[in-house]
């Protein structure tokens, strides 16, 4: 297990063989940003389908990033969680499904947590 501190607060997050997901309600109530990224083969409709999750959920994309390597596909997908109505759980589910379904990686995260592993 390790623990995350952000400034008064501090997250844990434990391992048993594989991530075991958890938020707290105080990342929801003080940090309101995730970043979703996504990666595999190029196909039609990725970024619909995602828009058309967060729609549902009321989950605002406040910033897209998304290229082509040959035909691979890689997004990050910045979003607003402050109006969602639907927990992270629930979210991280509705994801999963359609990772499957168009063969992808999705992952989202926390934005602190995805800075911290992406900084250089």
């Amino acid at each position: 297990a390790f623990r995350i501190f952000f400034g008064q607060f501090s997250e844990i997050f434990a391992f048993s063989g594989q991530f075991k997901y958890f938020e707290s309600p105080f990342f929801c109530l003080f940090d309101r940003f995730r970043i979703c990224t996504v990666t595999g083969a190029d196909k039609v409709g990725i970024i619909a389908e995602l828009a058309a999750i967060m729609a549902k959920a009321d989950i605002n994309i406040v910033d897209v990033n998304q290229r082509i390597m040959e035909t691979y596909f890689v997004m990050t997908m910045a979003v607003d969680m402050a109006k969602a109505t639907i927990d992270m759980a629930r979210l991280k589910r509705q994801l999963d499904r359609s990772a499957r379904k168009m063969e992808l990686t999705i992952t989202i995260q926390h934005e602190r947590i995805f800075e911290a592993i992406h900084r250089v």
